[in-house]
């Protein structure tokens, strides 16, 4: 069977992928090891150079690869042009910043000169997934290469030309063809990569069960492992909140990219004096949103990426109203070619029930009934999930009481969830471990080796 890559607005293919074979995953897996020895000779400058160039494409080319992410996964067209770009932002930073970060650290010991160097691994496997095809790739590859690495890119299926595109980004920017490879192989030829010794690391973004398998093996392999997972945000509504601010942002911070992202707002903990007005105020939101065709700039809400994930969100809505929620918004598949949602809000939503404790990877909000303050961050700390959080309050300092309190890798106040190069991205307890994004990021595949030097 090849990869087949579908447009998700219209369910035609788009392109058809032959599997690598074992001689070429091979051949590749060699490559890389000679990537290795070529990126990390090179001077930080020179791989800051590349960068530059790479962010220059990356801007020069937004509306080309927008249009490839919109056909590939069906994000809206401004959304998919603003992924591109925001890769150029994380390229450019760590030109910036990546050989300050990376630089010798002076130590004061008893020695006559000690210092920590950080020096790269060697090639790193980064298992990918489609929901943001270019942004997970980039905020993982661009330190990556900065800090003197090689690549082994093994994405979706569903995105495999992104895939490719990204490949050829990197390769014009300078890097050499081996430096970062595409694996079009299937999941158990990842383990058979992940197992060979040239490969001293490897990253995934994607569920729980798949960050599990690859912690397991890369564990018995002694290797390093980041894992971004998934994850059940929280966004409280305290009784002192903009109301009309808070509906605002949490109706873009749940619907944006289709509703699928590991950070989107996923339950509404709202307390009980505002809970009715709020309630109000984000169906009004939700119902306002144009959802349809994702190359017309005028829609807000596309179709979900595969036709078993719509299935699969459905399922779980349904499930969430047997179990006693009330779908006040939407709540069923549309009518129409392509694998598209209606945006949905569910009411009285408790705990214990599916709609609480699973999360619904889609254009689906929660709204949870909480007494106060202090019960809001309990019902947002009671989850196996920790990835982030947003909290809404004109408090500004119960707000970041708060945020110390909810158990989660990131916690945004007045503001929705998102990553930005210039501040760790990542989560705790089911959401995974290790951080992508600003100096932490880039320093997760290296070695901090210690030099210690006596007359």
């Amino acid at each position: 069977m090849p990869l087949v890559s579908t447009n998700p607005a219209t369910e035609t293919e788009i392109e058809r992928y032959s599997f690598h074979t074992d001689r070429e995953v091979e051949r590749r897996l060699t490559q890389a090891t000679s990537g290795f020895a070529v990126n990390r000779e090179r001077s930080f400058a020179e791989r800051a150079a590349r960068l530059e160039r790479a962010a220059e494409l990356l801007d020069d080319r937004a509306p080309a690869l927008g249009a490839l992410m919109t056909e590939e996964m069906g994000k809206p067209l401004p959304q998919a042009q603003g992924e591109a770009e925001k890769c150029a932002w994380v390229c450019r930073y760590y030109a910036e910043h990546g050989a300050d970060i990376l630089a010798d650290e002076p130590v004061e010991t008893s020695a006559q000169k000690s210092y920590v160097a950080y020096e790269p691994l060697g090639p790193i496997l980064a298992v990918m997934p489609w929901n943001f095809p270019f942004w997970q790739v980039f905020r993982f590859g661009a330190p990556t290469l900065m800090a003197g690495n090689a690549v082994l890119l093994k994405h979706a299926p569903n995105v495999t030309g992104c895939a490719e595109a990204i490949a050829d980004v990197l390769r014009e920017a300078g890097f050499a063809d081996h430096e970062l490879q595409v694996l079009r192989v299937d999941e158990a030829t990842v383990g058979d990569v992940l197992g060979d010794r040239r490969v001293r690391g490897a990253t995934l973004t994607g569920s729980v069960p798949a960050g599990a398998a690859v912690a397991q093996q890369a564990a018995a392999q002694i290797k390093p492992t980041v894992l971004e997972l998934g994850g059940s945000d929280p966004f409280i509504v305290c009784a002192d909140a903009d109301l009309e601010a808070a509906a605002s942002v949490g109706c873009t911070a749940r619907m944006q990219n289709n509703g699928q992202s590991c950070i989107a707002a996923k339950r509404f903990i709202v307390e009980r004096a505002v809970l009715d007005d709020f309630q109000e105020r984000l169906v009004d939101a939700v119902e306002a949103l144009t959802v349809g065709d994702p190359t017309d700039e005028q829609t807000d809400v596309g179709p979900m990426a595969r036709h078993d994930l719509r299935d699969q969100v459905h399922d779980q809505v349904e499930r969430a109203i047997g179990e006693g929620a009330v779908a006040v918004a939407g709540g069923h598949t549309l009518e129409r070619d392509g694998f598209f949602y209606a945006p949905t809000v569910l009411a009285d939503v408790d705990p214990g029930t599916v709609a609480f404790d699973e999360e619904i990877f889609g254009p689906v909000a929660s709204i949870v009934a909480a007494d106060d303050a202090e019960h809001a961050v309990a019902l947002a700390n009671d989850t196996r999930f920790g990835l982030g959080g947003s909290i809404f309050t004109e408090d500004l300092e119960k707000g970041e009481r708060m945020a110390r309190a909810v158990e989660a890798g990131c916690v945004f106040v007045n503001e929705m969830t998102k990553s930005d190069p210039r501040v760790p991205f990542g989560g705790i307890k089911d959401s995974g471990y290790g951080r992508e994004l600003s100096h932490h990021g880039i320093r997760e595949f290296v070695n901090a080796k210690t030099v210690w030097v006596e007359e």
